[in-house]
């Protein structure tokens, strides 16, 4: 008995030295089979726990989340764009049109509980679609159309009550975020409004882009030092300020201004003076561990509390800034390309996990040693950085309506009418009739809570 249970220690221990000793992915930075073979060894393993999710009879609905299939095939996308690989096609346009709600990505099963945020990540997902010609299916509406919808669904919330403007985090008021106004959700309203205007010519989403970022500007949430203040709160008039340190909140303001520093033909200094201030604040995301030239998220990873959400926040960073590359100046550039090469090799030393040796960690800064964790997260993290590496040897696009973009703009998106994009001005009596329609389902909420809870 004691051979038996010695014999299947020694054979779990074997076990674990040869998946301890599997090679990690190889990345030649400057090679483009190399990268595209690093990819898609990342990208399969990032499907296969899609394919294997408990929700998978839902198209682009992931366990526990909504908005993260939005930015999974967003990350997607660009690689078929960037490698031509079309294995994944069907499965992004099926979940991109089954979660696009009234075409304006608000699917009933799940607005109760999004958030401003989530759902515009879906309408930056559909942008990219556009900018990149993803192919779209004859019965649909176009991805350009489907990002504009998501527009159109945002700006009426713009929220004139509090702080002279700005998006809450939350939609609802009895979600717990309701009462702040976040970087992410005006960012990314911020960086959809200007990528919308390149991309059509409208200059009503460019007016919005420029309102959104004067407004950020005008509360800590983007300061003149260049620092993103993750939220600030609607009880202190937006002048106090959470200042967690993420890389997709400096990201997507980055990411916005350099399609309005294209936009405008460079004629307003402040989007390259924006582009350039906030590039140099990212440095912090580049530790002294990764000798200052692989990026990290270090309000989390340091101390390996990172969640769910955190571990996709470099694949934004990444990806978003690489495609940017293409529409500024390259010397403006220059030096985060190159750190993306040295983070996109560490990435790939990562990927070393799982029974196969394709499952990558988190933690690039710890370079060969596998950090032990494993996720959906954390492949879409690495191949957001390969992608990133990739755009130099592409070298095209992001298409637009006068550059070969193929995707119809229609700007009633997501609507059903055919009046001026953008909301009509806020009157008082809108206002009035919003306090009275919000109390209303208040008490309704409170009371459906109480009902549920003594029934419990």
């Amino acid at each position: 008995m004691k051979s038996v249970i010695l014999s299947r220690w020694l054979t779990a221990l074997l076990a674990c030295l040869i998946v301890q000793n599997v090679v990690a992915i190889e990345v030649n930075p400057d090679d483009e089979t190399s990268l595209q073979d690093a990819a898609k060894t990342v990208a399969s393993a990032m499907m296969k726990f899609y394919e294997d999710r408990d929700s998978k009879d839902i198209p682009g609905k992931m366990d526990g989340t909504w908005w993260e299939g939005g930015s999974m095939f967003m990350t997607l996308i660009q690689y078929w764009y960037l490698t031509g690989d079309d294995q994944f096609n069907d499965a992004i346009q099926e979940g991109m049109y089954w979660q696009k709600g009234e075409d304006d990505f608000f699917p009933s099963n799940y607005s109760q509980y999004l958030g401003n945020d989530d759902q515009v990540f879906w309408g930056l997902a559909a942008i990219t679609a556009a900018e990149l010609n993803f192919p779209e299916r004859d019965d649909e509406p176009s991805w350009v159309s489907l990002a504009e919808g998501v527009f159109n669904g945002q700006i009426p919330r713009w929220d004139m009550t509090s702080c002279n403007g700005g998006l809450r985090w939350q939609i609802w008021p009895y979600q717990n975020g309701y009462g702040l106004k976040n970087a992410i959700s005006n960012g990314g309203l911020f960086q959809l409004s200007a990528r919308l205007a390149l991309y059509t010519k409208n200059s009503t989403y460019a007016d919005w882009a420029e309102k959104i970022w004067d407004w950020s500007a005008s509360t800590p949430m983007l300061r003149k030092t260049w620092v993103i203040a993750d939220t600030t709160s609607v009880a202190a008039n937006c002048k106090d300020h959470g200042d967690h340190q993420w890389t997709y909140n400096y990201a997507t303001y980055i990411c916005g201004a350099g399609y309005m520093h294209n936009y405008t033909n460079g004629e307003d200094s402040k989007w390259l003076e924006g582009i350039t201030g906030l590039l140099k604040t990212s440095d912090q995301f580049f530790p002294t561990s990764g000798g200052n030239q692989i990026i990290s998220d270090i309000t989390c990873e340091p101390i390996e509390k990172c969640d769910r959400n955190q571990k996709t926040f470099k694949a934004y960073f990444t990806s978003w800034l690489g495609f940017m590359s293409l529409i500024v100046p390259t010397e403006t550039m220059a030096d985060m390309m190159a750190r993306f090469k040295v983070s996109a090799v560490a990435a790939g030393q990562q990927c070393s996990g799982g029974s196969d040796g394709t499952h990558c960690g988190i933690r690039w800064t710890k370079k060969a040693e596998w950090d032990q964790t494993t996720g959906l997260e954390q492949q879409m993290s690495v191949l957001g950085v390969l992608n990133a590496v990739m755009v130099p040897l592409k070298a095209q696009g992001p298409y637009n309506a006068d550059n070969g973009g193929k995707s119809e703009s229609n700007p009633h998106g997501g609507t059903n009418t055919q009046g001026s994009v953008g909301p009509e001005p806020i009157t008082t009596g809108d206002k009035a009739g919003a306090g009275i329609l919000t109390a209303i389902f208040v008490l309704f909420w409170g009371g459906a809570v109480a009902w549920m809870v003594k029934g419990a």
